[in-house]
């Protein structure tokens, strides 16, 4: 099983093409044999959730059941060539996951790995669907968590992505490692009380975690791509 996610910037004059692309990249998607899973995604801006979406850029999340899969995808495929086309810059990450809980959309599309003993830098994905009725609870968190973790040792870059504007939200972020991820999650006060929150109110009708090991990327966004530096 390969994850890919790339994130694409589309110039300003083609945002009408990057709203069209997320009906018209839906049939190829179902089509395509090799993917068992997928998500076209729009993004926040500076790598975290955000109210005003940056509509220049967007996302598409994936698994597949071979690299060779992805490859003929990334390569030759419907969505690839729309993007060589409307969009000014990439950039791809392919990762192996290690670990998953919980499910998106009724599924475990990274189905149940559980793998230890990696060191290294990683990959982690955090995702919700968020009841209606916790959203204010939910949005008045967001600055405060961004800023513990944009600030918190070992965080490399992030991207916020997401599903539908306003309740169904994910993260996926880069680390120097699993321990600098441990240390963000449970040994901040500020984190772990906002962790606590979201158990003891319920703000969730849906939620995934998952870890990843990043083995290939390219491209940037923004000029960067500050995981290459890392895998070499």
């Amino acid at each position: 099983m390969i994850v890919s996610l790339t994130i694409v910037r589309y110039r300003k004059i083609f945002i009408p093409f990057a709203l069209l692309a997320m009906a018209v990249h839906r049939l190829p998607l179902i089509l395509n044999k090799g993917c068992t899973f997928w998500k076209l995604l729009g993004c926040g801006h500076n790598g975290t959730f955000d109210l005003q979406p940056d509509w220049q850029q967007w996302g598409l999340l994936a698994v597949w059941d071979e690299r060779k899969d992805f490859d003929d995808f990334y390569k030759t495929s419907f969505v690839s060539r729309w993007w060589k086309m409307f969009t000014y810059e990439s950039l791809t990450v392919l990762c192996v996951p290690l670990e998953s809980h919980g499910y998106w959309d009724g599924k475990q599309p990274f189905g149940d790995p559980k793998i230890t003993g990696y060191e290294g830098p990683i990959a982690i994905l955090t995702r919700a669907t968020i009841h209606m009725n916790k959203l204010k609870n939910f949005w008045n968190h967001v600055d405060e968590v961004a800023e513990i973790m944009n600030t918190s040792p070992g965080y490399v870059t992030s991207v916020g992505i997401g599903e539908a504007p306003v309740y169904r939200q994910a993260t996926f972020s880069i680390w120097d490692s699993l321990d600098h991820v441990k240390s963000f999650a449970y040994r901040n006060p500020k984190h772990a009380e906002v962790i606590r929150k979201t158990r003891q109110e319920n703000w969730y009708s849906e939620e995934l975690f998952a870890r990843f090991k990043p083995i290939e990327t390219w491209g940037t966004i923004n000029g960067k791509n500050d995981l290459k530096e890392l895998l070499k």
